[in-house]
């Protein structure tokens, strides 16, 4: 079957509230994805964003972010009242999130809902099932919040090893603070998947991101040091990063602990298993970002200041998955294999059965020998993209190309000129060979790059921009339905 669908974070969604939100606002948007005949949503990490606001880079691999509740519905269950968040400033920047001003403003309104709140059946079942990450994560946001938003390798060094007497001490001692971060989740989940829900029952399946790697301040890495490429003080012995090429002259140095594959393997790889079991869980379809790492990752000495001097080492293969099939059955993945792709890379896609990205902006040289031209997909086992989060939106793509290139893109796409390049794009993604098609709600309200999501390896400016209440018109659902419609992808 021949699908299509639309990339827009939970973040990018309007209201009056500085950031999207799993409200009114969300829904609406599904049911505008339903008008433009589109079957899938794709979004980023739902995972909460930490200094550098990256979705990328959380403290947790489960956890919900916080600044998605929407206080509309929390107003509803009786949490908190109108005043309480309509009066409070939550943007100065239109079409921007200010994630300063949120952090600022958020946790009072939050609090305030929490001090109402009253445990039930559902909130204890919610915390049961969860247990497993849900308490270790409650226990490490209330230390954290403790110690000023301080790194976890910057506490008590009986905390930092996680000595059982601190860890005892600090839950009887936080216990209200840790049991606000569980309400929190609790409400996150809820939201969540009422939002899903809906979604799924108006025909739009969910498309979630995972990253590979973990952020170093994080949960994951406190909790389970073992798993990581750290010294017997948990620091890191490596971190993960990008050789450097043609437009990263000293390479990309992401600072992720890399993982400890070996130990991994000796369990089972239990911890990346339960991982995507839940990520199977709360999404329809499950997108792995950077899986080249799991052939083979870049490990750069953590003293290192660039990613100049690293080595590629072994990853887990195919054996990973394999036992995940065995324990979980057919999970939906897309691999993310952009990047430097090896043969053993290909073989590792190949071996496993996911489909791969076709990102068409890297495909228009003039030679016509790229893999990601539409004319040369060799499969229609494959995702076709306009663009991603990390790339520029597609007429700023196009600016910044030089007039021999723009030249070779309008007479490749078929489009008479600059005004028209941005839907024969889209067109030309939808109408490829790709069993599934993916465009960004940037491309499809013909934005610039004032609209770009992120630029990899900079950090202050990124994950902001927002969508306006008005945007998502019936006529523009109608132009994205009809392209949808001629390249076979419409089965609503």
């Amino acid at each position: 079957m021949r699908y299509s669908g639309v990339i827009m974070h939970i973040s990018s969604l309007a209201n009056k509230y500085g950031i999207g939100k799993m409200g009114r606002e969300a829904y609406a948007f599904v049911d505008w994805l339903k008008k433009a005949g589109q079957h899938y949503w794709q979004i980023l990490p739902l995972s909460p964003t930490s200094c550098g606001d990256s979705p990328y880079q959380s403290v947790s691999v489960y956890a919900g972010n916080p600044y998605f509740i929407d206080f509309e519905q929390l107003e509803e269950d009786g949490l908190l009242k109108a005043d309480e968040y309509k009066n409070v400033e939550w943007s100065k920047e239109k079409g921007y999130v200010d994630y300063a001003l949120i952090y600022k403003n958020i946790w009072g309104v939050l609090k305030k809902a929490f001090s109402r709140f009253v445990p039930d059946e559902d909130y204890n079942k919610f915390c049961k099932e969860n247990a497993a990450w849900l308490d270790d994560y409650a226990l490490f946001m209330a230390i954290k919040n403790d110690n000023g938003g301080k790194a976890w390798y910057d506490w008590n060094w009986d905390l930092v090893m996680c000595r059982s007497f601190a860890v005892k001490e600090a839950k009887e001692r936080l216990g209200e603070e840790i049991e606000f971060h569980r309400f929190l989740q609790y409400e996150f989940f809820t939201q969540w998947g009422k939002l899903k829900k809906y979604a799924n029952d108006n025909g739009i399946e969910i498309i979630g991101d995972i990253p590979i790697y973990c952020a170093l301040d994080s949960v994951d890495v406190w909790q389970h040091p073992e798993l990581f490429d750290l010294d017997e003080d948990k620091k890191p012995v490596n971190v993960a990063g990008c050789p450097p090429d043609g437009f990263a002259p000293t390479g990309q140095l992401w600072g992720n602990p890399v993982y400890d594959w070996e130990v991994m393997k000796k369990q089972d790889y239990k911890w990346w298993i339960d991982r995507i079991a839940f990520a199977e869980k709360i999404y329809d379809v499950v997108r792995i970002d950077h899986f080249r790492g799991f052939d083979t990752f870049y490990a750069i000495p953590a003293e290192n200041e660039t990613a100049e001097h690293g080595e590629w080492k072994k990853g887990c293969g195919s054996e990973m998955f394999k036992m995940a099939k065995k324990k979980l059955g057919d999970v939906r993945i897309i691999a993310e294999d952009l990047g430097f792709i090896t043969e053993s890379v290909r073989k590792l896609l190949d071996d496993c059965g996911f489909p791969g990205m076709k990102m068409m902006q890297f495909g228009f040289d003039p030679n016509c020998q790229s893999e990601y031209l539409p004319c040369n997909f060799k499969s229609t086992n494959c995702v076709a993209y306009t663009g991603t989060h990390d790339s520029e939106t597609i007429m700023g793509w196009y600016n910044s190309c030089g007039d021999y290139y723009k030249d070779f893109i309008r007479d490749y796409i078929g489009a008479d000129d600059q005004n028209d390049v941005n839907w024969k794009f889209i067109h030309c993604c939808f109408t490829s060979i790709a069993d599934t098609a993916i465009t960004q709600m940037q491309e499809v309200l013909s934005l610039g790059n004032e609209a770009r999501m992120n630029v990899p390896s900079t950090c202050g400016t990124n994950w902001r921009w927002r969508i306006d209440s008005g945007d998502t018109t019936d006529n523009l659902a109608q132009k994205l339905r009809k392209v949808t419609a001629i390249s076979g992808r419409l089965h609503q």
